[in-house]
């Protein structure tokens, strides 16, 4: 049963791990399944989620072309906008 139950049910570390990977890499149907269980039961992982998609979503828009030129305190205004207009 504890096997069982390690199998199914995640840490939210682990959790956030899959988060990250999913974004960058295809998840393996043991890890879509378990992410979704853990998600059914954590609202911090599912709110962890749409704020991760919204921070990557900014970075990759504000990111033109090679030369970088940023004004970071107003990608992070942007970040922090997107962020609390999401939550409410």
């Amino acid at each position: 049963m504890k096997r069982l139950m390690h199998i199914f049910f995640l840490s939210c570390l682990k959790a956030t791990e899959l988060i990250e990977k999913k974004m960058n890499f295809k998840l393996s149907f043991k890890e879509k399944l378990q992410l979704k269980v853990h998600k059914m039961m954590c609202d911090a992982c599912n709110n962890y989620e749409k704020q991760s998609i919204i921070i990557d979503k900014e970075l990759s828009s504000s990111i033109i072309s090679e030369n970088i030129d940023i004004n970071l305190d107003q990608l992070k205004n942007q970040i922090k906008n997107k962020l609390s207009s999401s939550l409410n």
